[in-house]
């Protein structure tokens, strides 16, 4: 009866010295097999007087989520592996599909113009980044937000005795870039923005016509202008206005926070058929453009 007694402890002790012995694994998170991911939405890249977006999308691999503060927890378990993440909104007058964001089509009054795109979209913001995820980790990711959209305004001063008759002046910029591949930068698909201008009627600009658009950039080989200037009663005879703005424009992808303003003398010229007209001296105008609603 001792000698069973003792054995039996003995195997007691032998369990109790074998489970202490196997050590549960030491985890740095509650998901060992995954990583998370917390997002700060840095919106300070935007124009003056520009709101940040009430909302904005973030996507990664086949995950895609809404978010409406600046900083969020992604609600995401992500294998572990490098992911390009997407961060853009979706403004009026634009629309995201893949990593193509394009402005929405609009009509136009000139004959074999082409395709025409909305004058005034909504302010769009991209980010496009890069992130290698390690399982049991959690990470804090800041994305740098880029404003997509600039605003350019077209300032022309007409000249000559019948500068006071202009009725009205309305025509195209050709060379507006449709879509823009927040992937990698890339602004596409030329396309017209129609421009209407209204008469400055007071300050140092009086008795110009400026036109504001806003433009996710420009694209194709060369932006020019087109358009009408018109007299009242007709007298004289409209008279149309060309200028060619692709030099002006060449940097205009970039810096898009800036509003861009440009200012130009009407130069008439006498033909068989009457008058043409066109803006050789474009200058970048400086001050404290209005940004347009």
């Amino acid at each position: 009866m001792k000698t069973t007694s003792i054995i039996t402890l003995l195997g007691c002790a032998g369990l109790l010295f074998t489970s202490c012995d196997v050590k549960d694994p030491i985890h740095n998170t509650p998901h060992p097999d995954n990583g998370t991911v917390t997002l700060t939405a840095d919106w300070s890249q935007r124009g003056t007087g520009i709101d940040i977006p009430a909302s904005y999308t973030v996507e990664a691999g086949d995950y895609s989520t809404t978010f409406s503060d600046a900083t969020s927890r992604i609600d995401h378990l992500f294998e572990p592996g490098a992911y390009r993440f997407y961060i853009y909104n979706t403004p009026e007058q634009v629309s995201v599909s893949g990593t193509t964001a394009a402005v929405a089509s609009a009509s136009g009054n000139w004959d074999g113009a082409g395709a025409f795109v909305s004058a005034l979209p909504g302010w769009l913001f991209t980010c496009a980044m890069d992130a290698a995820i390690e399982k049991d980790t959690e990470y804090e990711l800041t994305a740098a937000i880029q404003q997509q959209v600039r605003q350019l305004t077209l300032v022309v001063e007409p000249t000559g005795g019948t500068a006071d008759r202009i009725e009205g002046v309305e025509g195209y910029l050709s060379g507006a870039a449709a879509t823009l591949d927040m992937d990698n930068g890339t602004h596409g698909t030329p396309s017209n923005v129609a421009l209407t201008f209204t008469k400055i009627a007071s300050g140092t600009d009086a008795g110009k016509w400026s036109a504001t658009v806003r433009l996710l950039g420009v694209a194709g080989a060369a932006q020019q202008l087109t358009a009408q200037i018109r007299f009242s009663g007709d007298s004289p005879q409209p008279v149309t206005l060309t200028s060619n703005l692709t030099t002006e424009l060449a940097a205009f992808n970039t810096d898009k926070p800036k509003p861009l303003t440009l200012g130009g003398t009407v130069a008439e010229t006498p033909t068989e058929a009457g008058f043409t007209a066109t803006i050789t001296d474009w200058k970048q105008v400086t001050g404290s453009p209005v940004t347009a609603d």
